[in-house]
């Protein structure tokens, strides 16, 4: 994806904004919110393109991103196969890219460091940051998001929970929902070795995220 700006220039404008992105249940939105509290910084979570009024969003020019407005129904999203939804998924977090850029140029504009939880593309962020302002976020296993997604009891999940259980076949519907994460496409990230910050969780059974937080302060220097 070619950005229409300089990467020079882009650097100038997103250099207080630090950049968190990776696996699913890595812990990527718990690290921006504490990051947030503790060191004063303006807190991006999952989704902040959101910011962008919907009703100006583009049919044409941001498809993915107008999906929901325009499938029929839950249902046809769920059946989505594997490979479907991972070409859906990939091209939202490309819409994103500019969307996501410019809301962080102008909430970096107050002065104030910005911590976000972001699904810009490694590639892109070599483009328009550095190494001590961006960090990966791994799961070992990664695939252990599609065992414990539901876990979590934010809204959206639970919204997602109780459209698969609406499904004709709800058990058909969870698994193949659950195959969406275990899909590995032929040009998938290898996030481990993207050349970033790389951090691993491999303790799912215990409370680490004051050691992942002291980390992740460490490497971006706000400590």
């Amino acid at each position: 994806m070619k950005l229409p700006f300089s990467d020079n220039i882009l650097r100038h404008y997103l250099e207080n904004v630090y950049f968190i992105n990776g696996h699913s249940y890595a812990g990527k939105s718990t690290m921006v919110r504490m990051l947030s509290e503790r060191y004063g910084m303006i807190h991006c979570g999952e989704n902040f393109h959101d910011a962008f009024p919907r009703e100006k969003l583009s049919r044409w020019k941001q498809p993915a991103l107008c999906y929901f407005d325009t499938m029929t129904g839950w249902q046809e999203w769920l059946s989505m196969t594997p490979e479907q939804h991972w070409n859906w998924a990939e091209q939202v977090s490309r819409e994103c890219v500019e969307i996501e850029i410019l809301e962080l140029i102008r909430l970096a504009a107050s002065g104030k460091k910005v911590i976000a939880d972001t699904n810009i593309p490694p590639e892109i962020l070599r483009e328009i940051s550095d190494y001590h302002r961006v960090a990966i976020l791994v799961c070992d296993p990664p695939d252990i998001s599609a065992a414990r997604f539901f876990d979590r009891d934010d809204p959206e999940k639970q919204f997602m929970l109780s459209e698969i259980k609406k499904c004709p076949d709800p058990e058909a519907a969870l698994r193949n929902f659950s195959s969406w994460m275990l899909y590995h496409p032929p040009m998938e990230t290898d996030w481990a070795h993207t050349g970033f910050f790389t951090y691993i969780r491999s303790d799912f059974e215990h409370d680490t995220r004051e050691e992942m937080l002291s980390a992740l302060a460490k490497h971006f220097g706000l400590e």
